[in-house]
């Protein structure tokens, strides 16, 4: 990619994000609805903190989105996750697979029980997780016993797979959930960044026996610092409220605790921004796929590079849009980034793979051939605000 190439796809850019803004954010929140009314009814009640209406509103209203039996909002993606990965039992020792490239929650996660991540490649169709490389590989290394799968090489239980839906693109979760009832593995979906992306019609973060959701400032809806477990489980959501409410047993005065529990809940106020913000969901999804759609033809026909779009057996939020760069111009990757980002235009690379960053270099890891020719200077995030996609009334 010369000089050239750079300023080709910096034309195409500005071609789709509006003209005369002085900078174009990579992702900021939209507050064009009740918010205002919700954290004032907050303040005036003085209900602000973890106990309030605007909770089990909240909650209710994630189940239902997402077609769950049970949502428990908690204080943030990353809480949620580490909950989600006790309550299906993973523990000290235990091995769990997840993609090299993800973002770094998803590992740490695993490292707060005890665990060990286990790296698996990934697929350019979906940008996650590759569950038929994935079983071969699983082929060679696993050995069934009836306590459950070990890895052979290590001698260490593998307890879980964790796909994460990268930029909120679905992964192949047929083939996953095929996966792991062979292998009796858990399936836990790392579903931060997918509020409002279906795989085959059904609700990503509903195929396994718990996932986690994420409400970040930078996600399709905020509630500035947020996310939820979701499950179809009710005894394991019961079971996930308790436990990240500090495992405290109802009662009208006396403050007893039966279990080692976790201060992990979301507050009322934070509750009502989310309540607030999942009403609008509906067309911040609109103006996302309409900003993507731009994208996509914008992009057609231009050499070297290509606007990624949702794998066809899923309808994505798009909640990061992406450009992949051809190998032969991923040299040139960073000089994108540094042109886009001076003019305004706020650009940023994928995350550095899970096995490249010290504290995880020594983790087992399958062969990371696709997922390394990703992380290699190949993957650009672009402006994904829904604003960008059309105006609100």
């Amino acid at each position: 990619m010369s000089n050239l190439k750079v300023n080709i796809i910096i034309e195409a850019l500005q071609k789709v994000l509006p003209a005369g803004r002085e900078s174009v954010a990579l992702h900021e929140p939209c507050f064009s609805g009740n918010e205002w009314t919700y954290l004032k009814e907050c303040l005036d009640s003085g209900w602000v903190s973890s106990v309030g209406r605007y909770v089990d509103r909240f909650e209710g209203m994630l189940a239902e989105y997402t077609g769950v039996k049970r949502a428990v909002a908690v204080v943030n993606g990353t809480a949620g996750l580490h909950m989600c990965l006790k309550l299906v039992g993973v523990k000290g020792g235990d091995e769990v697979l997840m993609p090299a490239l993800t973002f770094v929650a998803t590992a740490n996660a695993v490292v707060y029980c005890n665990a060990i991540p286990h790296f698996a490649d990934s697929e350019e169709r979906t940008l996650g997780i590759d569950p038929d490389k994935l079983w071969h590989y699983l082929h060679d290394i696993a050995e069934m016993r009836s306590e459950g799968c070990f890895n052979k090489k290590t001698g260490r239980r593998i307890k879980a797979v964790v796909p994460m839906h990268t930029f909120g693109h679905p992964v192949d979760l047929d083939t996953l959930v095929e996966l792991c009832r062979q292998y009796k593995l858990e399936l836990v979906e790392d579903a931060a960044e997918s509020i409002g992306s279906f795989y085959k019609g059904r609700h990503t973060g509903s195929f396994g026996k718990v996932s986690a959701l994420s409400f970040n400032g930078n996600k399709t809806i905020t509630t500035g610092g947020g996310g939820a477990i979701l499950t179809n489980d009710e005894e394991l959501g019961k079971l996930a409220k308790h436990l990240t409410t500090t495992a405290r047993i109802p009662h009208e005065w006396a403050i007893e605790h039966d279990a080692i529990g976790y201060n992990y809940r979301l507050p009322n106020i934070n509750a009502a921004l989310g309540c607030a913000q999942l009403e609008q969901l509906p067309g911040f999804l609109e103006r996302k796929r309409n900003l993507a759609e731009n994208y996509r033809k914008t992009f057609e026909g231009i050499d070297g590079v290509h606007f990624f779009t949702e794998p066809h057996f899923a309808k994505s939020n798009y909640w990061l849009n992406a450009l992949v760069l051809e190998e032969d111009f991923a040299d040139h990757r960073d000089e994108l980034l540094e042109m886009t980002n001076k003019l305004g235009i706020m650009t940023r690379p994928a995350w550095t793979l899970m096995h490249k960053l010290t504290m995880f270099g020594n983790c087992p890891k399958m062969d990371l051939s696709v997922a390394e020719s990703l992380g290699r200077r190949r993957l650009v995030n672009i402006p994904s605000s829904p604003v960008l996609g059309g105006s609100y009334a």
